[in-house]
This record gives structure tokens, sequence and C-alpha cells, in this order.
């Protein structure tokens, strides 16, 4: 066996060994923004639950049938170790999840709860009505049922129960160890409206911690509605389902799941000690490393030659087309750019340094005007712009002169921004692969002689299919601060909302001529451009964070629009952002600008998904 299959056995062995120990210290996650039909593969659902409306319907409304007496319960399929006898230790979960409780009756009833239990495919009879589908009369209060339940309850059955919208929970009962008005926190839980819910254990200390507020904003988001000591070890069986139970009996309501995202410890027996997976890692990786360097090594010769006869094939069909770019010398570009001087040194990309340079015979020139390959350096050459970058033209103190400098009216600041939003638009919609340019900003947008905007640097850009994955994972966060939404830090992955969102600030900074977080006694802002703007935009000021160099030389209700626009792509929720397609019409007067709230709305994590009913 030659030393290539050798080191390809390595790396099959090596991948599963390292996986299997990553993923004995990780506990039961995921996130479901919405539930397609597709969801059912992950989820165990009675006969009375189904998927509808990108929703689970935890009671569902067939079509033309009563909805009265019901009771479902909807489990994720893989199990929780909840605490661990061998170890006598208990995981610590965070289950935030977005419910709407509309009532079908006048009033409504029974209830909706979150759960743990020992079992799926299972649901006591006569479950329906004031049991919420936890427990029946025979099952209540019995050890044995092995249930915990955080109930939101929306009839008072019993005289027990403190009113028709509080929280309880429960154990191995529907009579609540503790309860909490809803009506005391600013939230009516069946008026049709969304609820946000996170429910926090804390294995270590024993402490469950709930937090409900209204999707919309009513509530407090900071504070919980209810702290208690629990030790769940007592009441539950070591190994439980997640998941969430409902019911409705003469008084009916839609019990609805929008989104739900969980995550929890490791409590596992069996996991490898922690010590030897840290130590096996960079063991494992080092031989690794030292295998490529010998093979590396080895192989340099020969993939020089190949890499020469394969310029050869590429060259002969590239130059077979009559549009093709031009391949130029080394020489020539030296000639060109003055031999690479600084003084023609345009700036620099995230591909590269960029250069001005002088060629000849570029009458039929495109874009791409060709390239070079030589001495393992590859080298492009575009088409040159003459007015340079935006943000040269929007933020003054970037010019070595500045009185010289041009000001940008407001016709073709608008100009511009309608450019890049159809540029943007092509790249998330308009490609065979979804293209994210992950690094929005002025300093990227080219203006030709006319000031027409070409979108440019394309260092940082990923392509992903148009397919469920939305997304373009990376090892480290991509962008320009300023510019990247407050998710990136937590999820470290590029979307086309991050791009919407650095678009928005784009409009904010090109409508104020300000940077995104430049800071001095001329711009009166502490926490950058968006809270700066939408402050205003709360006071019913708006117009007066435009750029003092136009002289009010501009359409006040195009102004607003835009500036409306750009708060609307940076919501700090990335659900709530328009798309790419949507910001266009906008600047094309087929749609008005998205509708805003009066104040910032606050970053919350997970984000949760708007449902609609379509």
């Amino acid at each position: 066996m030659n030393f290539r299959n050798h080191l390809l056995c390595l790396l099959v062995i090596t991948t599963p060994l390292l996986s299997g120990l990553i993923s004995q210290v990780e506990g039961l996650n995921f996130n479901f923004s919405h539930f397609p039909k597709s969801s059912k593969n992950e989820l165990i659902l009675t006969p009375d639950a189904e998927i509808d409306f990108d929703a689970i319907q935890v009671t569902h409304e067939a079509r033309g049938a009563s909805i009265t007496n019901l009771s479902g319960r909807v489990w994720y399929k893989q199990k929780l170790r909840i605490w661990s006898k061998q170890k006598n230790i208990t995981a610590s979960f965070n289950s935030t999840f977005v419910l709407n409780i509309t009532p079908q009756t006048n009033p409504g009833g029974e209830g909706l709860a979150f759960i743990l239990s020992k079992e799926t495919g299972y649901i006591p009879e006569n479950s329906h009505g004031e049991w919420l589908g936890i427990v029946n009369s025979s099952t209540n209060g019995s050890s044995q049922s092995n249930i915990f339940a955080v109930e939101f309850d929306t009839k008072k059955s019993y005289a027990e129960d403190i009113d028709d919208n509080h929280v309880g929970i429960d154990l191995n009962s529907i009579y609540s160890t503790k309860q909490v008005s809803l009506y005391d926190h600013g939230v009516n839980v069946s008026s049709g409206s969304d609820v946000t819910t996170r429910i926090q254990y804390d294995g270590e200390s024993k402490v469950l911690t709930v937090y409900v507020f209204m999707t919309s904003g009513g509530g407090n988001q900071a504070n919980p509605i209810l702290t208690m000591p629990l030790d769940l070890s007592n009441n539950l069986p070591e190994d439980v389902f997640v998941g969430f139970s409902a019911s409705t009996g003469e008084s009916t309501q839609l019990n609805c799941i929008k989104s739900w995202n969980f995550t929890s410890t490791v409590v596992d027996d069996d996991a490898v000690d922690l010590l030897w997976v840290w130590i096996l890692i960079p063991v494992t990786l080092a031989a690794v490393v030292i295998g490529f360097s010998f093979y590396f090594k080895w192989n340099n010769k020969r993939r020089e030659v190949e890499a020469q006869d394969e310029d050869q094939k590429v060259e002969i069909k590239i130059m077979s087309s009559t549009t093709a770019p031009k391949k130029f010398r080394l020489k020539e570009l030296k000639q060109a750019t003055g031999n690479f001087n600084s003084k023609n040194k345009l700036g620099r990309g995230g591909c590269g340094t960029v250069y001005k340079g002088l060629l000849d015979n570029t009458e039929n020139l495109v874009k791409l005007v060709g390239w070079c390959h030589e001495s393992n350096e590859l080298l492009l050459v575009y088409e040159l712009m003459p007015n340079g970058s935006l943000d040269k033209l929007i933020f003054p103190e970037e010019n070595a002169n500045p009185e010289d400098g041009i000001m940008l009216s407001w016709e073709t600041r608008h100009g511009i921004i309608c450019g890049v939003a159809g540029a943007l638009d092509y790249l998330h919609n308009g490609c065979e692969k979804r293209v994210l340019h992950r690094d929005i900003k002025a300093s990227n947008i080219m203006l030709d002689s006319e000031f027409n905007a070409r979108l440019g640097d394309f260092g940082l850009a990923r392509t992903i299919p148009h397919s469920d994955m939305t997304h373009h994972s990376t090892k480290k966060i991509a962008g320009t601060l300023g510019y990247m939404p407050p998710e990136s830090f937590h999820i470290g992955r590029a979307t086309a909302e991050t791009d919407i969102y650095a678009f928005g600030v784009l409009l904010l900074e090109v409508s104020c001529g300000r940077k995104p977080g430049y800071q001095s006694d001329e711009n009166n802002y502490s926490n950058g451009i968006v809270d700066w703007v939408w402050e205003l935009h709360n006071l019913e000021r708006i117009l007066e964070v435009m750029d003092m160099r136009l002289s009010g030389n501009f359409d006040r209700d195009q102004a607003e629009s835009v500036l409306k626009l750009g708060l609307a792509c940076c919501h700090p929720n990335p659900y709530q952002r328009p798309s790419m397609r949507t910001a266009l019409q906008v600047f094309t007067g087929e749609v008005a600008p998205p509708p805003i709230p009066n104040e910032k709305p606050a970053f919350v994590w997970p984000a949760m998904a708007p449902i609609t009913d379509d």
C-alpha cells in the first residue's frame, strides 16, 4: 500500500474517532424556527396532534371536524438524559418556544403545557378538558405518571386554579405546586397573539426559572415570572422525552407551537473522560499533520507538472471564447502599474491589493479584463472605476483634501443604493446558487464615470444552494464591525439576513453621511448609527438624521422611505428583516417600506420566526 493510501486510511480512522469523542460531550440540542411538514420526521405525534400552517397544532383543527374534547401530545424523537444516578448529577436545559392560543368559543379552553415525560406515543385516555393532556382522573397524583409540566391554563376549572390566565408547575398531577397569574405581568396567553416562553432549569443549583412575555413586546422580557427550587431527579426517571401537551373541552381553542429551541448539558454514564478527549484530539491531529507534511513533500513536484498541464488546458478553453478576458504577461502588468508602484495602489480588499494601471488596446474590454498566472501568483485585471469607492465621497474626512471632494446629491445617492439593491437581489435570487457577499459596506461599492454602483470585493463571498440550507458556516466570524448583525456573534455563520442587515446600515450611512460607529462632537449618538436613527424615528424626527451637506435638498418622502427601509433591514430579529427582493420593490415603488416599531426591539436569542397562514 503506497503512502497516499496509508494517509487516507489514517484520515478515515481519525474522523469517526474524533466525531465519536465530540458527540459524547454534547447534550440534546435542536432548533425549529418553524415547522414544515418534513419536521414530522423528527417528532412523535399522538392522533389528535398534527403539523399544519408551519406550526405544531397540539390539538389539531381537522377540516370540518369538531375540536371539542381533544387531547394531544408531541415529543422530540430523541430522549434526554435528565439525571444520572451513577454520577449523581442533573442536566441543565433551556427550552424557548413561541406559542399561540386562539379561542374558538367564548370563553376558550382548556390549556397547553411544556412536558417532560417517561414515554412517547402514549397519552392517558380521557385526558381532555381540565386534564390538559397531562394526566386523567385515574393517574392524577400517581408517582407512576412520571411527568413534569409547565402549564398555560386558560380556564379556571378547579377551586385551586387562581384564574383563567396563569402558569403552573405540575408534578405527576394537574394540581399545580406553584401558580403565577399572567395578568400581573402584562400577558394574555389566550389572546390569539404570539407569546414567547423561556423555561430554564439549572441542574447544579436545582432551580427552575420561567420567562413569559408577548412576542410583540408586551410584558417584561428581562425578569422571570416564576422561580422555584425543584429537584427533577426526585420526580422523573433518568431518561425522559421533551414535548408539549394540550387539550380542549366543551370550550375550545387552537393550541399552536410556532417555533422551538432546546439546549441542554450532557449527562452520560458512558461518556469518555474529558481529560482523555483533550489528550487524544491534539495527538491525533498532530499525527495527521505530520502525515500531510510528508505527503506534500513527496507530491509537490508531481503537482507542479500537473498544474502546468492543467493551466494549458484551461487557457485553451478560455481563449477559444470570443468574449473571454485576455491573458497578460507579468511584465505587461508591471509596465502598466509602474512595477506595482505604491503611488498606483488603490487599496486592499479581501482577495489582495488593488493597483491602478494603464493598458493599450483596451477598447473592447469588459468588466473582467484579463488575468496573469505566473510565479505562483494569480493576478486579476478589472476595469477601472474612475470615481473610486463610495466611502471616499460620503465620508469627506477620508479625502486628502476635503475641500476638493465631490458632494453627492440626494438623487445620485438614491441611484447608487438602488444599484446596490439590484446587485444584492441578483446575488441572493438570480444566480444558480445563492451568493452571500458577507462584506457589504461603502468601501466595497465602486462607482463608474457616471456614478453607477458596482458591488465589489468578493473575497469573503460564499455560495449556498437554493434549498432548505439558508446559511454558510464559518470557522470565524467574517465581515466588518458596524455592519454585522447581533446574531453573528452567537451563530458564527453567514446568512442572507446578515447581508440584508449590512445593506440596511449602508442605507443609513449613505443618507446620513456618517460612519456606522463613528463618534465625535459632531454626531451626538453613542450606540452606533442604527440606535441613533431609531431614537429619532421614535421621536418622529427621523429626517433630522439626513446629511447636513445636502442642505435640505432631497425628496422628503423618498428619504423617509429609505431610512425606514434601512431600519427594517437592521431589525434585531433576522426573521423580521425584509428580503432583498422586497427591498428592491420598495425602491421601484411597488411596495411600501415594511412597518417598523417606534422603539428598537430588544435583541433576543434564539430569534423566533413569525408564522403566516400562507
